[in-house]
């Protein structure tokens, strides 16, 4: 279940949904005002090429050339 992050654009409530598929259709409301006007956020954890990932690839304990 993926989770996804918004903004909502009322009231600026940053919230966290956990929807049941990537292509789910729910209906997103802000948990403090009830707005349905929100927006995706960028997630820092979700971003590809971060140095957490470039650290776990380094981290490795697969066998290398040789």
């Amino acid at each position: 279940m993926p989770i996804y992050e918004y903004r909502c654009n009322e009231c600026g409530e940053k919230f966290e949904k956990w929807l049941r598929s990537m292509s789910a259709t729910e209906d997103v409301r802000c948990p403090r005002c009830g707005s349905r006007r929100v927006a995706k956020a960028i997630s820092l954890f979700g971003k590809s090429g971060s140095a957490a990932s470039a650290a776990a690839s380094d981290a490795s304990c697969a066998p290398t050339g040789g």
